[in-house]
């Protein structure tokens, strides 16, 4: 049985669903709650996968009488069908809930959760907690399972979905000659962003970096990768830069400029492991509302929000945040990632040793999560 709560969470479910069925040595049955690429592998959903994939309160309260019939029915569905392995992926939510209610209603049921949520970096207790109903958890990030083991916790790391999401080589050469980079040029690849209000707090902030590094540089060249529903934003923000800026979208030439990359600067989030991933030497910055400010600085358990940095387990990518967000200091931390530098020879070793970490070239994530799914089947 397989319970996944959201877009992600289905694609996740149906690469482990492949891999399985590619491993197993017996037929396997699945059933459960999944999307249409898991429906597409055999699993019928109890109920549409939409009706749990809601995000934020605004979103969330209305349907909680919903959600909550949803959790009971899974739960029973559970209790009815007697699975031999649960595998719970992502949306804790709504997948712990469930996991709880099952292992205390189907105690000799093995429960998987794939995709550990942040409990890393806030509210460490629950990471204590998960021993009572979870029996292993499938592992993101090379750095979770020692931080489980702590808790009394079976963590197997399987890898993170980027590690199949690399550019193609000699993309970064094509990309160059399609737009008119030559070979030698510094190029900054800025990323403010994927959320509405993430773009608003940062595109301005970058646009000033951006101005004062181009007239350092002349040689500059910079491109913003867009996700649709903030691509207007951003262009009418860039169009205020006051310089050439090349504004791409889709997913292909987002890769491709990452091969093509100098440097980056990026919004803090997932990206920065994209980048790490690319080996592009990279500036992590962020700016929110001050009550977010506030929970980063004084909630959070970590001594960075760089997963570079906590994979590496040093402080290797600069980051900006909340006040130290300012146009200079970005500069600062920037200038010596554009050039042949010590920082930048330094900065691109580390990256490597972050791939060596997470497996790039090895096994892939999907088959590892089922070597561990089926060794507690």
């Amino acid at each position: 049985m397989l319970v996944a709560g959201e877009t992600s969470g289905d694609v996740l479910g149906a690469g482990l669903m492949d891999a399985l069925v590619a491993q197993s040595v017996v037929p396997l049955r699945f059933s459960g709650v999944g999307g249409p690429e898991m429906e597409a592998r055999g699993i019928s959903s109890i109920f549409p996968m939409s009706d749990i994939a809601v995000m934020g309160p605004r979103e969330i309260i209305p349907r909680l009488p919903l959600i909550f019939r949803r959790i009971w029915q899974t739960v029973r569905h559970a209790v009815e069908e007697k699975p031999d392995i649960v595998v719970v992926i992502d949306s804790p939510e709504f997948t712990h809930m469930v996991a709880k209610r099952i292992a205390r209603r189907a105690p000799g049921v093995p429960i998987v959760d794939y995709v550990l949520p942040s409990v890393w970096a806030w509210r460490q207790g629950r990471a204590r907690a998960m021993k009572n109903y979870i029996s292993r958890v499938l592992a993101l990030l090379p750095f979770e399972p020692r931080f489980l083991k702590t808790v009394g916790v079976d963590c197997v790391y399987v890898g993170h979905p980027a590690i199949e999401r690399l550019p193609e080589p000699g993309s970064g050469t094509r990309f160059r000659d399609r737009h008119g980079i030559s070979p030698d040029a510094p190029l900054l690849l800025v990323l403010p962003g994927s959320r509405v209000n993430e773009v608003k707090h940062l595109v301005g902030i970058f646009g000033d970096a951006v101005r004062k590094l181009s007239a350092e540089m002349p040689g500059l060249r910079v491109v913003v990768p867009a996700v649709p529903h903030v691509r207007p934003l951003i262009e009418a923000s860039v169009a205020k830069w006051g310089m050439a800026v090349d504004v791409v979208a889709g997913e292909d030439e987002k890769r491709a400029v990452f091969d093509a990359a100098t440097a980056a600067l990026a919004a803090s989030g997932t990206v920065s492991l994209e980048l790490a991933l690319a080996r592009v030497p990279m500036v992590i910055a962020y700016r929110a509302e001050a009550i977010v400010g506030w929970f980063a600085l004084n909630v959070l358990k970590i001594p960075s929000v760089v997963l570079v940095n906590l994979i590496l387990d040093r402080p290797s990518v600069r980051e900006y945040l909340h006040s130290r967000c300012t146009a200079d200091e970005l500069v600062d931390g920037l200038r010596p990632l554009l050039s042949d530098t010590a920082e930048r020879r330094r900065a691109i070793a580390d990256l490597e040793e972050v791939r060596s970490q997470m497996g790039v070239g090895g096994e892939s994530p999907n088959s590892r999560a089922a070597k561990a799914v089926l060794e507690l089947l």
